[in-house]
């Protein structure tokens, strides 16, 4: 099995819970294979990157993704029928990421890029309005989120199994001690 790590708007393989997710499977589960590939930050591009790497993956694939990338798995999730585990997703980031119009920098590589009305366009056109397969969802989120609203993921994925802790922040605290559930529940 390979387990597909997506990053969040302008992080890395570099980030915490990536760095986290490939080192307990390396330890753990050295019978999954783990990709976390450096996203562009165009987002039809970083589209085109997961959709490559999983029409071109040779067995079952799991998704992770953490905030922009939550909501690009989800798309994924949906269009390949694959089951995911999502981290405090942004729920419609064509909605919110406009303050981001451009020049960005990536937290980790300092790489810089210019976001445009066109990217935020198309996250718009992948938004995901009804969940086909719930059960194939797991939403994990924190009420302390200091970036995005918990409440909108509850509401979004109300269908999907949902853990909701207290407490907490964005780069969800505590995360590892998930890792053991979260690959089990991507098990084909």
């Amino acid at each position: 099995m390979t387990i597909l790590y997506i990053h969040g708007f302008n992080s890395s393989p570099a980030s915490t819970k990536a760095q986290q997710t490939e080192t307990w499977i390396d330890e753990i589960s050295a019978n999954k294979k783990f990709i976390c590939p450096a996203l562009s930050g165009d987002t039809q591009l970083a589209i085109g990157q997961l959709e490559e790497i999983i029409e071109h993956c040779d067995d079952a694939i799991g998704l992770i993704g953490s905030s922009l990338g939550g909501f690009y798995a989800t798309w994924l999730a949906q269009k390949y029928k694959l089951k995911s585990v999502l981290i405090n997703p942004a729920v419609e980031p064509h909605k919110t990421m406009s303050q981001y119009l451009g020049l960005n920098s990536n937290y980790h590589s300092g790489e810089t890029y210019i976001l445009t009305q066109s990217h935020i366009n198309f996250l718009e056109s992948i938004n995901v309005a009804d969940i086909h397969n719930p059960k194939n969802i797991w939403v994990l989120l924190q009420t302390a989120d200091e970036i995005l609203d918990y409440r909108q993921a509850e509401i979004k994925y109300s269908q999907c199994m949902l853990t909701i802790e207290q407490g907490g922040n964005h780069n969800f605290q505590g995360y590892e001690q998930h890792l053991p559930a979260i690959i089990k529940f991507l098990q084909p």
